[in-house]
């Protein structure tokens, strides 16, 4: 011990004093946004207010409007867009100018117990408590203010004098509702919302401040109550300690330090506590709060390694299967004795309109709000709920199955999809007798054998193709009843057999009998089947449908490879209902003349010679007028792809100024936008890009 000494002597010993005065008091202030080089001391501060129990506080500080770096006409438009061209005592800018900015403060840490500011002053240390740790950033709140005049504006524009306002409404049928008693574990949850905490906080009052500068002579007072005001050792007895006690503060005793919670939702879950749980208990807090969900990705949740087969187990006993994909069952989110937060409507009525709406998702892919309402006469809050867990509305379509029919699943495991079937039927049967239909109600009026309970798009697309090799034969006949009429015949193209796909999406091999790329405009020389070309229409209702398809594709997506068109048309074909396509045989010339017919043309992209896009799947085509302005725009950036297959932006608004003028921003970015990709600094045209 006395070698030690010898070693590391003692140099100097200095006497630490708690100070009191301000340990209720004294907050620490950080700047996270702004270098300690450049301090607020000699900023003007307006105003300052805290919520002490909040910890929460608000500095206004002026701006220097004088500045060099003060962009003023920025500093206008704010103060304009918040307060209006109006001049009114409640304005936040008082000289139409954006001159002060206001910074909002949040909690550094919520425990300062270990956390206190000293002072040093002739040998002695003097050490007081730290009530927070305050970091103080710039606040936003006047974008919110903006905005809010703005949907001020806006409705005062759209509420004009209208004769439909000034009618006397009508009478209306009004269903009055009375609260129930509230619970304990609602009010638990009520309580623990962030509604509530927010409207917690907000109740308390902000205690305005008068602020002082670091020089004032107010200021240099306070800092005075930085030092110990007693020197007395008998009257600071925190800092009289024994040397047993001492050591025993500098390594107190292993024990688990008590962590502060963070107040949330109690079905919220980190993934270290969900993973505490059995398995069971994981997947049914994972199904309640998700809904919906595929098995891959309910594995993907799990702890690696966990068996599949449980996994199957357990998934069974709180979620049922709907195209291939996991729905948690509706006992499972309205459990007994428990009631609609919507409606009041009891948890039995609930899950047997839920368990009706996932029923009519095993037989089809979309379904009509309005129809499942009249059925399962519930309230329409509830209805939409049952929607949006399982749905997405689409527009002249209903409400569409959220995930794709997962078919892998199905084939790996076809004893779990058989036993899921067979639970189905027996829901269907009870849901028959509660709501009194009939599953032939739901089945197309034109289609004689029922349609599978689980039916994918690629499902439905070879239906279609097998219907049309069933008709194969009666087509040639009208082909050729149609060939004689004309008076000329038409080099006959191969029209699907059931052998090779028309419309196939993978590349054609080099003797496909696909336009060559680098025809005029891809005009095929050859007409197609079923395409009149004396009169620039297609052969019957297929063609009329197909040239509508294709038209209103190109004026959604404007710029189109024939691979992406291909494509597009097979989704198109897939979400039509089972038995009411019109479409039997589609080849590829078909297609093309489709195209160009609805005044779009071939874009001849220069491909490098050893990439894949130069493929005759990967011909381009651009939507060419429309009859607006803006088609001299996408005629000028075709033009440039005629010479490149990938360029810069400065290219195209070089070739645009260039023919057109001074060309605003906004109508490059909308030119890029509708008929470019970009990847990695350049642009692209539509399904070009070379990986």
């Amino acid at each position: 011990m006395a070698s030690g000494d010898d070693d590391d002597p003692i140099i100097e010993e200095i006497d630490v004093y708690l100070a009191k005065s301000l340990a209720e008091k004294l907050y620490l202030f950080q700047y996270p946004v702004r270098p300690s080089t450049m301090t607020y001391d000699d900023v003007n501060h307006l105003a300052a207010k805290i919520k002490p129990k909040q910890q929460r506080v608000e500095l206004e500080m002026a701006i220097n409007t004088v500045s060099p770096n003060y962009c003023r006409s920025k500093g206008e438009q704010i103060a304009l867009n918040v307060d209006g061209a109006t001049y009114e005592e409640s304005n936040t800018y008082s000289v139409k100018m954006m001159d002060k900015q206001t910074f909002s403060s949040i909690q550094a840490t919520t425990n300062t117990s270990r956390y206190a500011a000293a002072v040093f002053r002739k040998g002695e240390l003097h050490v007081t408590p730290l009530t927070g740790i305050l970091q103080m950033r710039p606040s936003f709140s006047y974008l919110d203010k903006a905005d809010n005049k703005t949907r001020e504006r806006e409705a005062a524009n759209e509420g004009g004098d209208s004769s439909q306002d000034e009618a006397e409404d009508e009478a209306k049928a009004i269903t009055v509702r009375f609260a129930r008693p509230e619970s304990e574990q609602a009010r638990q949850r009520r309580i623990q919302s962030y509604e509530f905490l927010q409207k917690k906080q907000a109740e308390e009052p902000w205690v305005h401040l008068q602020y002082h500068g670091v020089k004032d002579g107010r200021s240099e007072h306070e800092r005075q109550y930085l030092f110990c005001q007693s020197v007395d050792a008998s009257q600071n007895s925190e800092l009289v300690k024994t040397p047993k006690e001492y050591l025993a503060m500098l390594m107190p005793p292993l024990a688990e330090e008590k962590v502060v919670k963070p107040v949330g939702p109690s079905t919220v879950f980190s993934m270290a506590q969900l993973r505490t749980l059995p398995l069971g208990d994981q997947i049914k807090a994972l199904m309640k709060n998700v809904k919906i969900m595929p098995f891959a990705n309910l594995m993907g949740l799990l702890a690696s390694g966990t068996d599949s087969t449980s996994v199957l187990r357990c998934i069974q006993q709180v979620a049922l299967l709907v195209q291939g994909n996991w729905v948690v069952k509706s006992d499972v989110l309205y459990p007994k004795n428990t009631c609609s937060p919507h409606s009041g409507v009891p948890a039995e009525v609930l899950c047997r309109g839920r368990d009706f709406v996932m029923w009519r998702f095993t037989l089809e892919r979309s379904v009509m709000r309005k129809e499942i309402a009249s059925i399962i006469k519930l309230p329409p809050e509830d209805v939409k709920e049952f929607l949006e867990q399982v749905a997405a509305p689409r527009i002249n379509r209903g409400w569409e199955f959220l995930l794709p029919t997962d078919a892998d699943f199905i084939k790996k495991h076809p004893d779990v999809a058989h036993r899921q079937h067979m639970l189905w039927l027996g829901i269907q049967s009870k849901l028959e007798k509660v709501f009194n239909f009939s599953k032939e109600d739901f089945m197309p009026k034109n289609s004689s054998q029922p349609e599978p309970v689980h039916v994918s798009g690629e499902q439905r697309l070879k239906m279609a193709q097998q219907r049309a090799q069933d008709n194969h034969s009666s087509l040639q006949r009208d082909l050729d009843a149609r060939r004689a009429e004309s008076g000329f015949h038409i080099k006959q193209e191969p029209v699907y057999d059931g052998e090779v796909e028309a419309m196939d999406t993978s590349s054609p091999s080099p003797s496909s009998s696909s336009i060559p790329n680098g025809s005029l405009n891809g005009y095929p020389g050859a007409a197609s089947p079923g395409f009149d070309h004396a009169n620039g229409t297609g052969g019957g209702t297929a063609s009329a449908e197909l040239q509508d398809f294709v038209s209103k594709t190109f004026r959604k997506h404007f710029v189109l490879t024939l691979n992406e068109l291909k494509r597009l048309f097979n989704l198109h074909l897939a979400s039509m209902p089972a038995g009411r396509s019109v479409f039997h045989s589609i080849s590829d010339h078909m297609l093309q003349d489709a195209v160009l017919l609805s005044r779009c043309k071939q874009i001849l992209v220069p491909f490098p010679a050893q990439s894949t896009a130069a493929s005759d799947e990967q011909k381009v085509f651009g939507l060419w007028e429309t009859g607006e302005d803006f088609d001299k725009h996408r005629r000028l950036l075709y033009d440039v792809f005629s010479k490149n297959y990938r360029v810069r932006r400065n290219v195209v608004q070089a070739r645009l100024a260039q023919e057109l003028g001074d060309v605003p921003k906004a109508d490059v970015d909308r030119l890029l936008t509708e008929c470019c990709s970009s990847h990695g600094g350049m642009w692209y045209l539509k399904g070009t890009i070379q990986s």
